[in-house]
Parts: C-alpha cells; structure tokens; sequence
C-alpha cells in the first residue's frame, strides 16, 4: 500500500493516534488529527508532531476534512460517528490500525477476540511463548499498537494481540495466522446499534482465514461454536464440557491439550486464577500456545505461575474478615454473572456506571442467587435497579467512597464485597483503570480509619 502524499486522516489522538502519526509521517503520509478534545486536552504533545507537519483539528469534527481524505484511520474505541459514515459513502477508505499494520508487518499475528477474557488470555498466551524462548510480543488493546511493531519486525516475530470488534469494524484484509474467538455476549451495542452488527464484526476475525489457518473456538459457547461450520481453516476447539476430538479440555483433573496425541498440561487444581470462565481462558492460551510450539512442560510451570491481572477479580482487602474484590473489567452483564459465579460466599455487589445499550435483566436470576445485597452507583443506577425488579435489597451511593463504606456496611463477616459493575467506567473514570484503582484506594482508606478507631465487628 503506498502512503507517500497520501491524506491521511487519523480520528482520536491517543496513544494508538499517536502511533499512527508515527508511521504515516515515516512513510511520507500528509497527516491530519482530528479529535473531540480541546487542544488544551493534549498540553504540550501536540508540538513534536506539529514541527513534522501534522495538522490539528480539535475541539470538533469538521465533515470538509473527512470528506477531503484519501485515507481515514479512527482510534479504537471511535465510533462510527457521521462525518465517518458520510466520507465512506463518499467512497473515502475507512481501515482501522490493525489492518495498516497487517499491510506491513512482518511475523505471524495471533488475534484473540470475545466478549470477556480477552486480556487474561491474550497476556497468559504472550507469556507462554515468552517462556518457551519464542520472539512473542504482547499488542493490541493491552499492549502497543500493532502498528509500532512495523519497523524492527522480523519473520520469526509473533505479535499476540488483543482485538475489539471495533477494530474488526473496519478491517478488509486482515488475516492473522491463529484466530481464537473466546465468547460472546451481548456487548458494545450503543456503538454497533444490533448484537448482530457486534457479532458480526467479531467473525470477520475467524472467516477470513483460509485452509492455512488456525482458528480457536468456545465449544461450550453455542454462538461461537455454530462458526466451525463456515470457517475454512483448520478448527481446534476447548471445552470445560466435552472433550474434543482437536483441541483443549479436562482429563481426570487435567488441563490437556490433543492434536493427535494426548498431552497433560498442567492439573487444574494448579490454575491460581478464580472462577470457570478463567478455566476456559486458560484452556484456549493452552491451546494457542500447543499451535505455536510451546512445550507442555514449560507451558504448565507458566499457567502455574500466572495470578491474573489488574481489576480482574483482584484481591484488594480483607477488612474485618470482608473481602473486597476489585473486578472493574467487568464492563458487560455476562462479565457480571461470571464474576458472581466465582465466589462460593455471600457478596455485596457493586454495580453501575455508563451503560453499553443492553438489558440488565439477565443479572436478575445470579443476584438472587449469590448476592446479599447491591450497591448502585453512576448514570445507569435507575435502568439496573427496574432491571432487578426487588429480587435483594438495593443502596444508592453517590461516589466510590460512599460505594465503599455502603457496602461494608451491608456486609456480614466472611461475604465478599465485590466491584463489577456490569456498566462502563465513562461516566466517572477516564477509564475502567482508573475506576479500580479509586476503588482499591477507598477499600484502604476505609481499613486505616476502622484500625485509628479500634473499631470491632
């Protein structure tokens, strides 16, 4: 694909709008950023970039610039505003930044997608091959955009990466050696409009490969599954349930893997990471890491090692025998539900935030079979608590600190108060980050005051 002299519209400058500016300004592009935010939003970076020729517009979209493209590249996470519609009815190519480095890139790209657990996987994946001596880097929504990658890639490089459907929205060619689609669920439907839509963004990642290819399937996910079907590449499935004739499941206490022959990976009673759903995250990096050519044995000592990441049904606290668990990832209701599943307590459950378009109901059956009681906080408080109907007792609160106390107060020695709001963090936080990390620092304020008042429970 030639870019010299091109017009090239980047829509979001973050850091994957950064990257891009990067990349096209090195291959001769005429860059434009347009963004919502004020300049001011940016402080002083917008300088080294304007120095090299890069032309801002923000505060604003102006529709004559997306119309005057040549070429229109948007952030993750952008929607499909009108002045984009409008342009690519226009003709204007509309490509998302994966597939400009896909156009690129040298080495074999693993693309790892689905509703939930997509970071777990994608983050145990790129440290089973790390661990096994392969050239492997972590890309993606939690690592660095696919495109930075381009210059010093090699052929023996594997970039794992993680993929939104917003991503796959506007992907055409985009083709990775080994495509694993996780689960889904209904999601992100204030951006696609229809689970349909949604959905169908996610099976551009597992249709487009040929014969060539690898593709991961949920066997216990009957959406996911129904694609083996259509797929023209080779499938391998895993399963918590069953125990495919290709693929990953359980054997006698086993995570195995079988392609042929039976390999014992590690005992499942050795995965460190709470609730089924981990289990199949793990039985898919399994799997993906069997494809790749990770020994059994190393891949077992690195599952076993593995303890999850951040705001991933994270252990906080323990403040007078309440557990506080921080699993703010938990953005959608099926998220939710499996978070609930994880604990063998009564919970406190923290629900709330900005909403993605769907319906909460679904959670109605797990809070009353797990929940104590809910919490309620941000801008979709109204919408989950018709939802729920009066199935537990339901507080208000107006901010995480009031969060945070109302809840341990709520709680019973031995419960576990836990954060998964089932809502985006938009409303409050920059992000869902930012969102765990106030709830952490809340948990700990709360601990210091009970230890200065010496109070019991």
């Amino acid at each position: 694909m030639e870019l010299r002299d091109k017009n090239v519209l980047v829509v979001g400058f973050e850091r994957t709008g950064e990257a891009l500016c990067r990349f096209l300004l090195d291959r001769g592009a005429r860059v434009r950023v347009s963004d919502k935010k004020p300049a001011e939003a940016f402080g002083s970076k917008l300088r080294a970039y304007e120095e090299r020729g890069v032309v801002f517009e923000t505060g604003g979209h102006r529709p004559e610039t997306f119309l005057g493209a040549d070429l229109i590249v948007p952030s993750p996470g952008v929607p499909p505003i009108a002045e984009i519609l409008a342009a690519r009815e226009k003709g204007v190519r509309v490509l998302s930044e994966i597939e400009l480095a896909y156009l690129f890139l040298r080495g074999r790209i693993v693309g790892i997608t689905g509703s939930n657990g997509k970071s777990t996987t994608t983050t145990l994946v790129h440290r089973i091959l790390k661990d096994a001596g392969l050239r492997a880097h972590l890309a993606g929504n939690i690592g660095p955009p696919l495109v930075s990658f381009v210059d010093r890639s090699r052929d023996d490089d594997i970039y794992v990466t993680e993929i939104s459907s917003f991503q796959l929205e506007y992907t055409e060619r985009f083709t990775p050696a080994v495509a694993a689609l996780l689960n889904v669920s209904e999601n992100h439907i204030d951006w696609h409009g229809t689970f349909e839509s949604y959905f169908a963004a996610k099976k551009k990642l597992i249709l487009r490969l040929g014969p060539e290819g690898r593709v991961v399937l949920n066997r216990d996910d009957a959406r996911v599954w129904g694609l083996h079907a259509e797929a023209a590449a080779r499938v391998y499935a895993f399963s918590r349930k069953r125990r495919p004739a290709r693929g990953a499941f359980l054997d006698d206490g086993w995570v195995v893997v079988r392609d042929g022959a039976t390999e014992k990976i590690v005992p499942a009673s050795r995965v460190a990471l709470p609730g089924a759903h981990n289990l199949e995250n793990v039985l898919a990096a399994a799997l993906i890491g069997r494809l790749l050519g990770a020994p059994p044995a190393a891949m077992g000592r690195t599952i076993t090692a593995f303890r999850g990441l951040e705001h991933r049904l994270e252990d906080v606290l323990r403040v007078r025998s309440v557990r506080f668990v921080n699993d703010s990832k938990a953005t959608t209701v099926d998220a939710t539900i499996k978070a609930l599943a994880s604990f063998d307590r009564p919970i406190v459950l923290i629900l709330g935030g900005r909403g993605k378009g769907g319906d909460f109901s679904p959670l109605r059956a797990a809070v009353r079979k797990r929940a104590r009681s809910v919490v309620l906080v941000g801008e979709a408080a109204d919408k989950i608590e018709k939802a729920l109907g009066g199935v537990v007792p339901v507080a208000r609160a107006a901010n995480y600190r009031e969060v945070v106390r109302t809840a341990f107060a709520q709680a019973e020695r031995g419960d576990v108060v836990l954060l998964a709001p089932a809502c985006t963090s938009w409303d409050m936080f920059k992000n869902f980050e930012e969102r765990g990390r106030t709830f952490k620092r809340e948990v700990r304020l709360l601990a210091a005051s009970l230890r200065r008042k010496g109070s019991r429970r």
